[in-house]
Formats: C-alpha cells, sequence, structure tokens
C-alpha cells in the first residue's frame, strides 16, 4: 500500500515544489489538510526555495487591466466611492478598468459564459457572492488584478504584480482561540505558532493572466456548489476564500506529483501597495456579508 492509499503524504522532490509533501486525493475537501498545506507553503517562500520559473517579457505578463465591484451602480455610498476612486491614477500608467454591478455581471457571464454559469450566479444570494463569482469570470476571460471596493490604493508596489505570469494571492491566518485575524508579519514569522490557526488564501486581491487553471478551477467547483441541491449556501466556503484555497491546493498537489514548478506567489506585502478601510458604513448592515453570514 502506497502513502496515498493510507491517507497519509509523502515528500516529492522536484524542481517544482521540492520539499512540499504530496496530500492524499481529495485533501482539498478537508480544512485541516488544507490549511497545514498552505502554512506549508508559507514555510517554504520564507526560505527561499519557490522559485516562480517565469519569463518576465512583457508579451507574457499580467494585463494592466483593474476589476472592481459593487452591486449597486446607483446607490455607491461616498465613503466606499473615495476607496474606488484611489485606483483612478492607474489610469496614467495605461490600466483600463471594469468596474462591475449586479446587472452588468449578469450580463457579462451570459455573454462570456453561458447558460450554466448564468444560473450559478443568479444562485448566489448575497452581493458579495455575486462579487466574488464575477471576479473569477473576469479574470479567466481576460486576466488582469480584482481589488474589493473596500481596498484604498497606497503606493507604487504593484507594479511587482505584473512582472510575471504567475497568479498572485494574499495568504490569511484566522486564530481560533483569540477569534481574529493573525496580524500578516506574524503568517510570515517561522516560528510562529501554529495550532489552533487556519491558514489560508484571500480572494482580494487576485493578479492573474487570463485562463489561469486555478481561477478556472475555482469556478467550476463555485458553480457546482451553487446548482447543487442546498438551498442557502455559505458564502466562504462556496464562492469565497475557502472556495480559492481549496482549487489552489489541489491545483498545487497535481503540479508537485508531475515535478513542475508552481504557477503561483503568495504575497507577503500587500499592506504596502493597499489598505482595507474597515470603518465603512456599509458594513454595519446586511450589505456586508459577515452579518448574513459569518466566517
Amino acid at each position: 500500500m502506497t502513502a496515498e492509499e493510507n491517507g497519509a503524504g509523502c515528500t516529492r522532490p522536484g524542481s517544482g515544489a521540492r520539499g512540499l509533501t504530496v496530500p492524499p486525493e481529495g485533501f482539498e475537501e478537508r480544512d485541516d489538510l488544507r490549511s497545514d498545506f498552505i502554512r506549508g507553503l508559507i514555510e517554504q517562500q520564507i526560505v527561499n526555495i519557490h522559485r516562480s520559473g517565469f519569463d518576465a517579457s512583457p508579451s507574457e505578463t499580467i494585463p494592466l487591466h483593474l476589476i472592481q465591484y459593487w452591486h449597486d451602480q446607483r446607490s455607491v455610498p461616498e465613503d466606499v466611492s473615495a476607496c474606488l476612486d484611489s485606483w483612478r491614477r492607474l489610469g496614467s500608467e495605461g490600466f483600463r478598468f471594469s468596474m462591475f454591478n449586479d446587472e452588468s455581471a449578469a450580463a457579462y457571464i451570459e455573454l462570456r459564459y453561458g447558460a450554466v454559469e448564468r444560473a450559478a450566479f443568479a444562485r448566489c444570494h448575497h452581493p458579495a457572492m455575486r462579487c466574488d463569482y464575477l471576479r473569477m469570470c473576469a479574470l479567466i476571460a481576460e486576466g488582469g488584478l480584482y481589488v474589493d471596493a473596500d481596498d484604498v490604493l497606497l503606493g507604487d508596489g504593484w507594479r511587482a504584480l505584473f512582472g510575471d505570469r504567475a497568479l498572485k494571492v494574499q495568504p490569511l491566518c484566522y486564530d481560533l482561540r483569540s477569534r481574529a485575524m493573525v496580524p500578516a508579519d506574524e503568517i510570515w514569522c517561522a516560528k510562529c505558532r501554529t495550532s489552533d490557526r487556519i491558514f489560508y488564501v484571500n480572494n482580494d486581491p487576485i493578479a492573474a493572466p487570463p485562463e489561469h487553471p486555478i481561477l478556472r478551477r475555482a469556478l467550476n467547483r463555485a458553480t457546482a456548489r451553487l446548482l447543487g441541491s442546498q438551498e442557502r449556501m455559505e458564502i466562504q466556503s462556496t464562492t469565497g476564500p475557502g472556495n480559492l484555497t481549496a482549487a489552489l491546493v489541489a491545483h498545487a498537489r497535481n503540479l508537485i506529483l508531475e515535478d513542475r514548478e508552481l504557477d503561483f506567489k503568495l504575497l507577503v506585502d500587500w499592506e504596502s501597495i493597499a489598505e482595507t478601510r474597515w470603518e465603512l458604513s456599509y458594513r454595519k448592515d446586511e450589505r456586508n456579508w459577515r452579518n448574513v453570514n459569518p466566517f
């Protein structure tokens, strides 16, 4: 019996993900194994084992395309508008902007995809879910950078996101003891406590070239869940960070087995690029998904 058949992982040395362990098939649907794998990716990056393996020539970089979303174009709060507007200066850097709402997102998905994805989008019962679903669709179709409507652009560190074709996402960690998020600098501490903590990746920001396989896997997983028999799906695991994390680790497992380079990177210093504004007015009502379906 192999280690995989026994449900255990085995170390698979190779140029693409040297030192990482191959988890059992289907591990992405187990919270503990998924979290352990993300922590392993972080540790690998800390010791500089992770290598990109991408040519940074302009023809092979992520498009200068910014994707944003607010569900109701007729009622954008002033404080949210200020966040959205902070990104406008990227226009002078050659960026193209795509601003979506519920109506334009539905039309886009129907045009670019089809009846199945349009039906899945219609089953998203909260604006956050619709935003989750749209960002995957737009990034797969066109590539670019997606940022949430509560993110404020700070400096010019965004340039590093566009140097190659690696998908880029931010790792997060939730501490079960304190019931609070772990600060970013502690996530990247080599000796940080890992017990009673959940490691995962956020779906804000996402920088990606068109047709990245992680996003395609995430979209397929979300679509299947949305069109399943369950009446009201949990947001985080259906379309949100839990969904993207499951897709990313399953894809990484395949790359390890094939001895291929990882085609994604974990962002170390997103906070130097953009800041999340937590004091926005909409966070106090049902427009905030945490008030409807908390983590």
